[in-house]
């Protein structure tokens, strides 16, 4: 039988190697993940302020796709989507008032005639006058 007690010369003892890999990897990914969220956070509140209901557009709109063939429904719908402008500027105030004066002579009556052309020009000057 041999001896089972032979030193070993060229092996060397267990030493303890210092390895960041894993924590440059964690790093790495966090600062990823975070980048991530802020990208998807930047393009929700984009588009949340890009599907933004916005009034006065929307009665600028309405306003000038009112058909005024159809007086009565007109004049209405001309004073409920004009009142929106109408404490814009004082030119705006005074220039609503004398166009919901002229047509008060087209609201409450049965039957009503058409838009004179007086009338046509204060609602065209008043649509020009709106800014969005």
């Amino acid at each position: 039988m041999q001896n089972i007690d032979i030193p070993l010369h060229d092996i060397k003892s267990i030493v303890a190697i210092e390895e960041h890999s894993l924590y440059y990897f964690l790093g790495l990914v966090s600062l990823a993940l975070l980048l991530a969220c802020g990208i998807i956070y930047l393009l929700y509140v984009w588009f949340k302020r890009r599907k933004a209901f916005n009034i006065r557009k929307e009665h600028m709109k309405l306003l000038n796709a009112v058909d005024l063939s159809e007086t009565k429904k007109a004049a209405y719908a001309i004073t409920a989507y004009g009142s929106t402008f109408s404490e814009d500027s004082p030119r705006h105030v005074e220039m609503f008032k004398n166009l919901t004066s002229r047509l008060e002579a087209y609201k409450y009556k049965k039957s009503v005639d058409a838009f004179d052309d007086e009338t046509i020009g204060y609602i065209e000057l008043y649509r020009g006058m709106i800014d969005v």
